[in-house]
């Protein structure tokens, strides 16, 4: 677990790094998560791609994983992950042997958006571009009439570059909070050519 300096309602992570030896935590799952109104995501889209911001990593190597690990299953996942510094990427040992395990169906980018990226560094820099994403992502749905899902995680402030801004669906029944759901597409995916399905 990565630990950020303390925010009000640090969340897990900061629960998590601040228990002390003996102390245990009690959690609770959270309903199985709907995409496009389904709980499954392989064979739904011909490719995939993953932007990950920083910790934003971590729902998404498990998407990459579910595709990657079915053999019945021919989706392309193309995967960017975008960090400060190089040793602030996480999972890569993890991400680079995905990569070797499966050349043919997994693409893997890194970029970097800190001060002191070494001169011999060979991916991205920068948060995020068009050329960026027309380089490190697959072509949208548009283009070829293959299908294109793009999947986005990472702080509000990074999801809304690359994608918008989140909404919420109606409260449910009992009152409660409606779903998150993609507001309208904006950002670098926009400027890149994709849409909203």
């Amino acid at each position: 677990v990565k630990a950020y300096t303390p925010v009000p309602g640090g969340g897990v992570g900061d629960a998590i790094c601040n228990l002390q030896v003996g102390q245990s935590l009690v959690g609770k799952l959270k309903a199985e998560r709907l995409v496009h109104g389904s709980p499954l995501i392989g064979k739904r889209w011909n490719r995939i791609g993953l932007v990950a911001g920083g910790t934003g990593i971590a729902p998404l190597i498990q998407l990459a994983r579910i595709i990657l690990e079915d053999p019945t299953d021919d989706t392309k996942v193309y995967l960017l992950s975008i960090n400060r510094n190089e040793h602030d990427i996480l999972m890569r040992k993890e991400i680079d042997q995905l990569a070797k395990d499966h050349p043919n169906r997994l693409n893997v980018s890194y970029s970097l958006t800190g001060k002191n990226i070494r001169s011999d560094w060979e991916g991205y820099i920068g948060r995020g571009s068009v050329d960026m994403a027309k380089n490190a992502l697959p072509p949208p749905s548009s283009s070829d009439g293959k299908t294109t899902m793009i999947f986005v995680c990472g702080t509000d402030g990074f999801r809304d570059m690359w994608a918008g801004p989140i909404a919420r669906a109606p409260p449910l029944p009992d009152g409660s909070k409606g779903p998150k759901i993609q507001g309208d597409l904006l950002g670098v995916l926009k400027e890149a050519g994709y849409e909203a399905p």
